[in-house]
């Protein structure tokens, strides 16, 4: 059905299953099938990937599972709101910390899935990445509704790599997460729930700069600055 009925009957089920046992193989596919671009977008999205982070949360889980998930996030992050971007990192960051094998969608080069570009999985300096790599060559497939079968494994998460040139410094401070996946805590996702427009907005209008802004340096005397050429500029007709 999708919306908040699917989000409740899976937060059902998870409940079921955690704690009497219930023997129901498609919770996971079903979850996958969630994560569509609309979800950022959605009302109870805060909820949504709280429950999502606590459903993954399990070291249990396959690590194609996590691969896909992680894989999935990271592609939806290229067309969600700023927010949404950094909710994602976070989310992906915490699913390496607890899946060490996972670790290799950060650290594989490029090379190694046929794309142009060289990156090294370092996440500290920017590259052109995007310049000549083409995102039709990323083995991953996204259309793919079978997480064992879309090949996540033998790709990388280059989208968020392409973020580093991001317009909004908090997207690009947050992609820093990337580079602590070897520690052992989880990130807080709560802290990053609720930075929507609104708030990020508000923040920035309070934020008060080091240096004033610069402005014109020569103050303009008039409006032209050779008034005699003023009808060149306009043609008046009388009707």
């Amino acid at each position: 059905l999708g919306g908040a009925t699917s989000l409740l009957a899976l937060n059902g089920l998870f409940i079921l299953i955690h704690r009497y046992n219930l023997d129901y193989p498609e919770f996971y596919k079903k979850l996958y099938a969630l994560l569509e671009p609309t979800v950022f977008h959605a009302k109870h999205c805060s909820r949504f990937f709280r429950l999502c982070d606590l459903f993954l949360s399990s070291s249990h889980l396959p690590a194609y599972l996590i691969a896909a998930f992680a894989k999935r996030l990271s592609r939806l992050s290229l067309t969600a709101p700023p927010s949404g971007i950094v909710v994602a990192i976070a989310m992906v960051t915490n699913l390496l910390k607890r899946h060490s094998s996972c670790k290799v969608l950060i650290r594989r080069k490029l090379e190694t899935i046929s794309l142009d570009a060289d990156w090294d999985g370092d996440f500290g300096e920017p590259d052109s990445l995007l310049a000549s790599s083409s995102v039709a060559e990323d083995p991953f497939l996204s259309d793919e509704k079978d997480m064992a079968k879309c090949r996540a494994m033998e790709s990388c998460l280059w989208e968020f790599q392409s973020m580093k040139s991001h317009y909004l410094p908090e997207v690009v401070r947050a992609l820093s997460m990337l580079e602590k996946v070897n520690d052992p805590q989880d990130i807080n996702l709560t802290s990053y729930l609720d930075k929507h427009y609104t708030a990020l907005f508000e923040r920035h209008l309070k934020q008060k700069g080091d240096e004033p802004v610069a402005l014109e340096f020569h103050p303009p005397a008039c409006l032209f600055q050779f008034p005699a050429d003023l009808p060149k500029l306009f043609t008046v007709e009388a009707k």
